[in-house]
């Protein structure tokens, strides 16, 4: 049975966009494959029972039956750490983590091993990415931000406890990388690479579509409330656009697949918002303040059925929140699943992976 070991340098580095397009492009070669989070930072309460978001996410998507307690054994909750560094039960934490993934493993020929976040995560209870990768006997494959100062310098960084660890590297995927500089980025992280030995794996390029946020997920960071248009909140939002204008000036700001961000009160720019609905522009409302138009604007709203959001923070700090925003694929992102897979069947070395 094979497996490989899956870490990023750092957070938001597209880890788990390759581990599900990597999953579901090595179906093509492989029958049997099995999923893993060995430890988990951000979870979810399922049944009383608290699992890493990843492996939730996997299983959905990839049609798993093996037992999300075996998916995550060790979900790092409020106060692990603590509780850790209080009374120290690393051997524990090890049985739980092999006695999972030998679930796992079984009758697979290839188990993926998703890390959480660089080398060095969870080496405040002895459980860094490098000593699970040592402890299941596992190689490594590192993914990286396109360009060519950075991800070389933390690689270098992450290469160094896992040398420490004598985990082998399998090689690096370098993500997000703008398409026009990818032959410069190749020769130049090649010959860096070289140094160490280690493989260039991939080159994925940046793909704005999967970093576009749909208005479930707007809502959900802003705490805001639904009022119309449910069936609608799956659309995709390209641009923002805050609605602190004459309405002249902002219909020359609508553009294709935008939002608007305005206070509840501010009529002019939500009737010109709607009138925009025809083109296909305005594609929702978050009306800010805790503010709602009059009554006979609500209704036409609902009447249009325009996915309406109401938020209690004013413009400013709405607008905020919605572009600090960091997308993060769901099971029902059929389209960005798609892409991920297409993207590493056309940009990642599967065959060297399989070695």
């Amino acid at each position: 049975m094979k497996n490989i070991f899956i870490v990023a340098t750092r957070q938001n580095d597209g880890k788990t966009v390759i581990s599900v397009g990597l999953f579901l492009a090595l179906k093509k070669y492989i029958d049997k494959i099995g999923f893993i989070k060995p430890v988990g930072q951000k979870y979810l309460e399922i049944d009383g029972q608290k699992v890493d978001k990843d492996a939730v996410l996997i299983k959905k998507i990839c049609k798993l039956e093996d037992a999300l307690e075996d998916m995550n054994p060790i979900a790092v909750e409020e106060g692990f750490t603590r509780n850790y560094l209080d009374n120290p039960n690393k051997e524990q934490l090890v049985e739980k983590i092999i006695r999972s993934y030998k679930k796992i493993s079984e009758n697979k020929e290839l188990v993926i091993i998703e890390g959480t976040g660089h080398a060095g995560v969870g080496s405040i209870f002895d459980l860094n990415n490098a000593e699970v990768a040592r402890i299941l006997n596992c190689p490594v494959i590192i993914i990286s931000i396109g360009g060519i100062g950075r991800p070389a310098d933390e690689i270098t960084l992450n290469l160094s406890l896992f040398n420490e660890k004598n985990v082998p590297v399998k090689g690096v995927i370098i993500n997000k990388i703008i398409e026009e500089k990818r032959e410069i980025v190749k020769y130049y992280l090649e010959k860096f690479f070289k140094k160490t030995n280690l493989k260039l794996l991939g080159l994925i390029p940046f793909v704005p579509d999967l970093t576009y946020p749909n208005l479930f997920q707007i809502c959900d960071a802003i705490d805001g409330k639904i009022v119309t248009g449910w069936n609608k909140m799956r659309e995709k939002i390209k641009n923002i656009v805050v609605g602190a204008m004459t309405p002249r000036n902002a219909l020359d700001h609508f553009k294709p697949d935008s939002l608007l961000i305005t206070p509840g009160d501010r009529e002019d720019i939500i009737l010109a918002a709607l009138s925009t609905s025809m083109q296909n522009l305005i594609k929702g409302i978050v009306l800010t303040g805790n503010l709602y138009p009059h009554k006979t604007i609500l209704d036409l709203i609902k009447e249009y059925n325009f996915p309406t959001i109401v938020a209690e923070e004013g413009t400013y700090d709405v607008a905020s929140k919605i572009n600090e925003l960091v997308v993060k694929l769901t099971e029902n992102d059929k389209d960005k699943i798609e892409i991920a897979k297409t993207l590493i069947e056309k940009n990642v070395n599967i065959e060297e992976i399989l070695k």
